[in-house]
């Protein structure tokens, strides 16, 4: 680990505290129109995203935003879509089919069963704690998505948008090298305007 990381690591820490806390402060109203808001969005503002054969998803824990009623508009359209499972390898994505039933994983995720075959999504919705317009995000600190994403792009390119909260928005992430921007970041208010280099 390099010596800078450390400090690096107990910044992003305590903004990723202090923006989960703002986030937990939303109504359960508030979520549940901003999760429908921003399923709208991506489905009418985001064309490339219906290329993708199979999508990647997450099934939503504690108060993150709830891509359920996207992954519904994902089907209603012929779209297939994969959740993950957090392994010692990474995130595994299999394929979930409405109304399957999900296993329990760690961190209190529900995650697909076990005797699916591992499926490399060509698109993938991103959970995350903080971001800013630069599209950096923050996770939740294990590097799950930053890896995945990785492994998946040696396979050709993957659309990668991320879906949060206004609330969620910072200034600046401090972004390290191997971390890469999202292409699109959509909240309850719609696209956000990312300012790529």
């Amino acid at each position: 680990m390099a010596p800078h990381s450390s400090p690096l690591r107990a910044h992003k820490a305590q903004l990723r505290a202090e923006v989960l806390a703002r986030r937990d402060a939303l109504s359960p109203e508030a979520r549940a129109a901003g999760a429908q808001a921003v399923a709208e969005t991506i489905i009418g503002q985001i064309p490339e995203l219906a290329d993708a054969p199979l999508v990647g998803a997450f099934w939503p824990i504690r108060s993150e935003i709830d891509p359920r009623p996207l992954i519904e508009r994902l089907f209603a359209r012929g779209q297939r879509v994969a959740l993950p499972k957090v392994t010692k390898q990474g995130l595994v994505f299999r394929e979930w089919r409405a109304g399957e039933e999900l296993v329990k994983g760690s961190f209190g995720l529900s995650e697909p069963r076990d005797d699916l075959p591992p499926l490399d999504p060509t698109a993938l919705i991103v959970p995350l704690a903080a971001f800013d317009r630069a599209g950096q995000r923050i996770g939740y600190g294990a590097g799950y998505y930053d890896q995945a994403i990785e492994r998946l792009s040696k396979n050709g390119p993957v659309l990668t948008v991320g879906i949060a909260f206004s609330v969620q928005e910072i200034g600046q992430v401090p972004a390290e090298p191997h971390d890469r921007p999202l292409d699109h970041m959509v909240t309850e208010e719609g696209r956000v305007p990312l300012r790529q280099s």
